[in-house]
């Protein structure tokens, strides 16, 4: 399998390992590349692409063998908010030290007391 050149080193490590999980997770199963073919509505060369983690594999492929797995949720929270640490950090850092009210609406604040 040809890999594109514009791609990091971590990001087709990453593709490789879900492309083994998802291989291990059908094997779990005991279903085969035939039948995740046809229960996924897409060829045996595709899951054998997904398998080994190719790239250029649509995510609605990925994306369909993880539901006839049952692993939707796993998509699903993929880019979950709660697993955003470094988003998390620096929305932490641009806290204010100290919240006000704007001049306007203190000053209406004040006349209705």
């Amino acid at each position: 399998m040809k890999e594109p050149v514009n791609l990091p080193i971590p990001v087709i490590a990453a593709l490789r390992k879900m492309g083994k999980d998802i291989s291990d997770a059908r094997r779990r199963r005991r279903i085969t590349m035939e039948l995740m073919a046809e229960r996924a509505g897409i060829s045996r060369t595709t899951i054998s692409k997904i398998e080994k983690g190719d790239p250029t594999t649509s995510i609605g492929g990925y994306s369909t063998v993880l539901f006839v797995l049952g692993m939707t949720e796993r998509l699903r929270d993929l880019m979950d908010a709660s697993h955003d640490l470094m988003g998390q950090q620096l929305d932490e850092e641009r806290l204010p030290q100290r919240v006000r009210l704007p001049r306007i609406k203190r000053n209406r604040d004040s006349y209705e007391n």
